[in-house]
């Protein structure tokens, strides 16, 4: 059983829309795999209609949060996606992208780089405009050779010469606001820290106790060597450690697949959500 909990569609940041994206799980042999937009549920019902027979759709959410100046991103899986409380609070985190966006922008012009706004609404399209978008604006005008090389000081990296701030959750907050929807919490790519500033274990511990469920380990940009640490890490916190590719479509070079959860991991997932549960796919009506 191939399991990945960790995909983006153009509802966020990705290239494949929710439609395009399920078939190309199913294409890629996956049995399941999670719809985890940044900060929306937008893309549900489009990958819902479309949902190939033998593939099953795990809904959840990429969502924004910072705690101690530190980016961090919770995913959050099989929550109820109408509690109020908690739609809210995803509602104020996507409203915030577009200045956030525009502010880069004008950050970028300032550094004599000539992007528009115009060019990077175009490339978000209508999904949830983020930094990605900015990048890939960056791309196309040959200041950087991927999306990749744009997450660095010089431009877009948190700190970076181009960085905006926008309003993100406290990750003890959005544990609550999952937990209080039924979800299940896991933090993703934990120590990446190719992406910047990573949090102490010290805070996952504490993010443990506050009743996090687990974190990402096998992933792109951990190594090796940090997989075994998260993973020995997570044992001794009593973690559920997940494999998810991050998928971004074009994007990124990830593939479907690349990083896969164990069946078991996955089952007990299942078990702790209360709010919404896996959907098996039925051939879907859109083609």
């Amino acid at each position: 059983m191939r399991i990945d909990l960790h995909a983006h569609s153009t509802a966020s940041d990705g290239t494949d829309t929710p439609a395009e994206l399920v078939r190309n799980a199913a294409g890629a042999g996956l049995d399941v795999v999670a719809l985890t937009d940044h900060d929306t549920v937008g893309g549900y019902a489009e990958a819902l209609a479309a949902l190939p027979a033998g593939l099953t759709l795990v809904t959840g959410a990429e969502l924004s949060c910072r705690l101690d100046g530190v980016g961090v991103h919770l995913l959050a899986y099989l929550f109820d996606p109408e509690e109020p409380e908690f739609a809210r609070e995803r509602e104020l985190v996507r409203d915030d992208r577009v200045p956030r966006a525009r502010a880069m922008v004008a950050a970028l012009r300032a550094l004599g780089v000539d992007i528009t706004w115009e060019q990077v609404a175009r490339i978000a399209g209508e999904g949830s405009v983020g930094r990605p978008h900015v990048a890939a604006a960056l791309v196309e005008l040959g200041v950087v050779a991927s999306v990749s090389d744009a997450f660095t000081p010089d431009w877009l990296a948190d700190g970076g010469r181009a960085h905006a701030e926008k309003h993100e959750l406290d990750p003890f907050d959005a544990v609550r606001l999952v937990k209080a929807a039924g979800g299940v919490t896991v933090l993703a790519h934990p120590a990446a820290a190719r992406r910047g500033r990573c949090v102490p274990d010290s805070a996952l511990a504490a993010l443990a106790g506050a009743g996090l469920d687990g974190i990402e380990v096998d992933h792109m940009d951990h190594d090796p060597a940090t997989r075994a640490r998260l993973r020995a890490l997570a044992a001794d916190l009593d973690l559920l450690t997940t494999g998810s590719s991050d998928y971004h479509g074009s994007r990124k070079t990830c593939r479907l697949g690349e990083y896969t959860t164990d069946p078991e991991i996955y089952g007990e997932i299942t078990r702790r959500a209360t709010g919404a549960f896996p959907v098996p796919g039925a051939g879907g009506r859109h083609r």
